[in-house]
């Protein structure tokens, strides 16, 4: 008799591990409504049966935390019940001996809190209370509610001028959105439950580069409204673009060289080519709208402007950057990244020939001024962040982006303060060690490791830590604001200023270019309201008839990058698009959940906004 054995993985254990696989592929296709009762109640039921029954509050507090949520679904239950549920939950979470129990826990704990008011309404009304507001999960997801399904479609048909269409009925900024979105559709997309997510924003790209022919989409009959739009960004350019439209004769006032807003001065043409972004920005144009460069509005302007207007819309994005508040800071060679990007989107190119560049942030700015910093000459970059790398803002493709091409990441080093030469040149950055310890504001927070600080010897220091938004010109004049952000309601308007709205990130903070491009398309509907008209935006594409293809199994399609020691030496798009054969396969894998699932008895799609 052997005393111990080989450990082999039998077959029992292949099929949990793909049961497994299975669960977290579903758990990640997020749904936007699930109940939150019977989301809460599977989460519990699946932790009981992890139980390993040694302690009594896991293995009958579970069943019995089970047993009440059941009450509440089977509409057994009464007022009284949540409030045990909350009790129960409360006693796992803090008796429990391991994470099991406890997480098991905190989680029912969150659940009953965070949504009360939907337990309470399956209490008195034996049904679910929550706004299941789904008709297709990617197109939920998408904050300007592209609808991804049926330009998938035409992608397929090998129509990608009609997709184009498409996608600007709710989208008019597709070429941008195919390099640069963050495409938080796909996170969403039910085909991560068979195998991958849709490479929805390589197939947006796609489209974009093979259209067959310009078209010119259709204009609503001139309404003598005039319309003032201040600032040139996306949602600036997006309101623009859905006002004249409708009709209205739209004048965009922009304090820069160029339109763009941040997408011309926060992200690089390796990112995004100019000649794309220009390219888009002229078609927008070509709609009749007016505008007006390296025109800067104040208080006083923006109030003369509301007497020359019939409504104003205020974009004025987050081009301030933010200081670190450290000693040296103001040290020659110490430069923001807004600083270092908008110069760079004037045609300013810096020389960074044989510098030594830290780097201090971790979003996607930072990745990419540190990207940029290599293509400008730089020696060695460094990347020096307080957190891990695994707490980054920014994405993970910009993270690997950065390391492929040779820049170095510090993780867990905050900057202490910067280091002087006696003429007041940057020497260097002295960084102090950190550990990582318990969660504040959603992430684990760092603290000071017990060790010594550090120097980072450099020549230039580039601060990426984020934008601020010049508000106090308007915040003086009596506009509400709130943290430096323009106050608005619901649907845009701010309050107490009669045809005044505002949007984008002077209104949410930084954000992404899709949820700009949101905010720009539902000021223009609210704009158009408040002028006295009610035009649609319509769906003017005939689509494809949906085939059912079966759900066979295949992997997703990748974008790949230029050879890393090829991209480094220019600023050319980094990134290479789909093969025709890749883009039809990949849009193939579509499930069309605006015609079977939900959209089978949801309507599918909008016709029209």
């Amino acid at each position: 008799m052997a005393r111990l054995h080989v450990m082999e993985r039998s077959h029992a254990q292949a099929v949990m591990d793909d049961l497994h696989d299975a669960l977290g592929r579903r758990l990640a296709a997020r749904s936007l409504a699930p109940c939150p009762v019977e989301f809460t109640a599977a989460l519990v039921n699946l932790c009981s049966t992890q139980s390993c029954g040694k302690c009594t509050p896991c293995r009958v507090g579970l069943r019995a935390l089970s047993d009440l949520l059941e009450d509440v679904l089977a509409n057994r239950a009464t007022m009284e019940t949540i409030d045990l549920i909350e009790k129960t939950a409360n006693t796992i979470y803090l008796s429990s001996d391991c994470a099991i129990g406890y997480e098991a826990g905190s989680m029912a704990l969150m659940a009953v809190r965070g949504f009360r008011d939907d337990f309470e309404h399956h209490v008195r009304e034996h049904a679910c209370g929550f706004a299941e507001n789904e008709r297709v999960p990617c197109v939920a997801g998408c904050p300007a509610n592209v609808d991804i399904p049926g330009y998938i479609s035409l992608v397929e048909a090998g129509r990608y001028t009609d997709a184009v269409r498409l996608i600007r009925k709710d989208n008019p900024l597709p070429i941008v959105c195919g390099r640069v979105c963050e495409h938080p559709c796909e996170m969403h997309c039910r085909r991560g439950i068979v195998d991958d997510p849709l490479n929805i924003l390589a197939l947006k790209r796609y489209a974009t580069d093979h259209m067959e022919h310009d078209y010119r989409p259709v204009m609503a009959e001139p309404t003598g409204r005039r319309v003032a739009v201040i600032g040139g960004g996306p949602a600036g350019i997006s309101c623009a673009y859905y006002l004249a439209l409708m009709g209205h004769t739209v004048t965009i006032f922009e304090q820069r060289k160029h339109l763009g807003g941040m997408l011309r001065y926060g992200i690089p043409n390796y990112r995004l080519p100019r000649e794309d972004l220009d390219q888009e920005i002229q078609w927008i144009l070509d709609c009749g709208i007016e505008v007006e460069l390296e025109h800067a509005v104040d208080g006083a302007e923006l109030e003369r402007m509301r007497a020359d207007f019939d409504a104003v819309y205020l974009a004025i994005g987050a081009h301030n950057d933010k200081k670190l508040g450290l000693p040296g800071e103001d040290a020659e060679g110490v430069v923001s990244a807004v600083q270092m990007l908008r110069a760079i989107g004037d045609g300013e190119m810096p020389d960074f020939s044989g510098e030594r560049v830290v780097v201090i942030g971790g979003g996607n700015v930072a990745m990419d001024v540190a990207r940029s910093s290599v293509r400008l000459g730089a020696e060695k970059v460094i990347i020096a962040y307080r957190r891990r790398i695994c707490d980054m803002t920014a994405q993970d493709a910009e993270i690997a982006g950065a390391e492929a091409e040779g820049c170095q990441i510090m993780e867990l080093n905050a900057p202490v303060r910067i280091e002087t030469t006696d003429d007041g040149r940057v020497a260097g950055v002295v960084v102090q060690p950190q550990i990582i310890g318990a969660p504040r504001r959603g992430r684990p927070a760092p603290r000071a490791a017990a060790a010594p600080e550090q120097l980072i010897a450099c020549d230039r220091v580039i601060v990426a830590i984020g934008q601020d938004i010049d508000s106090a010109p308007f915040e003086a004049m009596g506009v509400p604001c709130s943290w430096g952000r323009i106050v608005t309601d619901s649907d845009g308007a701010v309050p107490g200023f009669e045809g005044l709205y505002s949007g984008g990130d002077c209104q949410t903070g930084p954000a992404t270019v899709i949820r700009a491009i949101n905010a720009g398309k539902v000021a223009a509907a609210n704009i158009d309201r408040h002028l006295g008209f009610d035009h649609n935006i319509e769906l003017d594409v005939e689509l494809p008839p949906v085939q059912f293809k079966g759900k066979r199994l295949c992997g997703r399609c990748e974008l790949k990058e230029r050879d890393a020691a090829e991209r480094i030496g220019d600023f050319e798009m980094a990134e290479i698009g789909l093969t025709e054969e890749e883009a039809h396969q990949e849009a193939s894998r579509c499930l069309r959940c605006d015609h079977f699932g939900f959209g089978a008895f949801r309507g599918g799609r909008n016709f029209q906004w």
